[in-house]
């Protein structure tokens, strides 16, 4: 361990001092230089006493977000600076062998101002958006509407309205004011059904406390249901014990019951419209790399196979591995899960590009397979990193309509 703090600090002190050479070259006033050096270094070391507090708190997310800031920042920079050594370097070579080692050894090619400025201008924009983000972006909610169509879909359904809502991660909140017109967009779509498809904390169940009656105030005729996420086992977490661990879960879940939620645990609940109903299926979670506790086989006893199902599960890879090729047919899966990374860019029907298509084949937004579909939402909250870019936090209203109704219109 010690080991690898000493090799994380030599990095940053040579990120450090390597990205200022930049900032040297553009400016006349050594005390910019110094003061460069010194304010990324106070970021470094404030990030590493809010480490040694094991106490991630709000603050702490703030400490990483400004090292984040940092380090693209100061990266950025060094793209440039090392591609124009990359130049510099043969050029210094060539006079060693030209002119002898005696005239050489103190000549190095001077950098170009322009390459200095264009980098720090550059480097600029990511750094910039990343601090932006933190500011607005983590509470720019956003609506996102989608009319799916199935053959299975009870005409009394037709037109049956769902908000799709994940990854809240109570213990990332930080304003109550943001939040609230969060909560208050979520009422306005006026959905039949509200489904929660986990992570409710960070880790702790009591950081619902200060938002519980807030998210109580979600309300829909036909209720809301929620499932576990892997954040919500507390695995991210040193127990003093393992019975502390465990009555953290059922006070977690205790909790949401108190906030009007129904947490269904590898379970089944029949959505009732006149004389016609819907399977409404909720498993724990279920990752590819993460706990696999969600047991689809156990959720689905108590169902008839040509009954329409909706499956809640927190992460996608479960839709990908288990749920497309069960012998039931699952005619829609809500997911969260994967934030999108916060991070990314999207322009309907032009780009929708985030890191997270690398770890995840199916990480925002509808997908459709085998005569299945998935919507992965991106998520309400914000873990780690304290913002979003590009990538913002998302209420889904979900509208089912039955194939034969549109063939009509």
């Amino acid at each position: 361990m010690i080991l690898r703090w000493f090799i994380f600090f030599l990095l940053i002190i040579g990120f450090n001092w390597y990205s200022s050479l930049a900032v040297k070259t553009i400016t006349k006033h050594s005390w910019i230089y110094y003061a460069y050096l010194l304010v990324n270094l106070l970021i470094i070391l404030n990030f590493t006493a809010q480490i040694s507090l094991t106490n991630f708190s709000t603050y702490f997310f703030y400490s990483l977000g400004l090292v984040l800031v940092s380090i693209v920042f100061q990266i950025s920079v060094i793209v440039f600076l090392f591609m124009e050594d990359f130049i510099r370097f043969p050029v210094w070579i060539y006079r060693i062998f030209g002119n002898g080692i005696d005239n050489s050894l103190s000549y190095m090619p001077s950098r170009r101002l322009f390459i200095s400025q264009l980098s720090i201008l550059l480097a600029s924009i990511p750094a910039s958006a990343l601090f932006l983000g933190m500011l607005k972006g983590k509470y720019n909610y956003k609506v996102i509407n989608h009319q799916l169509s199935f053959k299975r879909l009870p005409k009394d359904f037709n037109g049956f309205k769902i908000v799709h809502i994940s990854d809240f991660h109570c213990g990332s909140f930080d304003n109550k004011e943001k939040l609230s017109y969060g909560i208050d967009l979520i009422n306005k779509q006026k959905p039949d059904i509200i489904l929660f498809t986990g992570d409710m904390v960070n880790n702790i169940a009591d950081e619902i406390l200060p938002w519980k009656e807030l998210i109580s105030s979600i309300d829909a005729p036909h209720g809301k249901y929620a499932v576990l996420g892997n954040h919500d086992y507390g695995d991210y977490k040193a127990w003093d014990s393992d019975d502390d661990k465990v009555n953290n879960l059922k006070k977690l879940i205790d909790l949401q019951k108190e906030m009007g939620f129904t947490v269904l645990k590898n379970a089944v609940e029949k959505i009732k419209i006149n004389q016609s109903t819907i399977d409404l299926i909720g498993v724990e979670n279920w990752g590819s790399g993460f706990k696999q506790k969600g047991d689809l086989d156990k959720a689905l006893l108590n169902t008839n196979s040509n009954d329409f199902k909706i499956l809640m599960s927190h992460d996608p890879t479960h839709w990908k591995e288990k749920v497309l090729t069960h012998n039931q047919h699952i005619d829609l899966t809500l997911s969260g899960h994967t934030h999108g990374m916060q991070f990314g860019i999207e322009i309907p029907g032009i780009i929708k590009w985030s890191p997270a298509k690398y770890r995840y084949k199916h990480w925002a937004g509808i997908y459709q397979e085998l005569g299945q579909i998935i919507n992965v939402n991106r998520g309400f909250g914000f873990l780690a990193y304290p913002g979003r870019v590009g990538i913002y936090p998302e209420i889904t209203l979900i509208t089912l309509k039955d194939k034969e109704s549109l063939k009509s219109v």
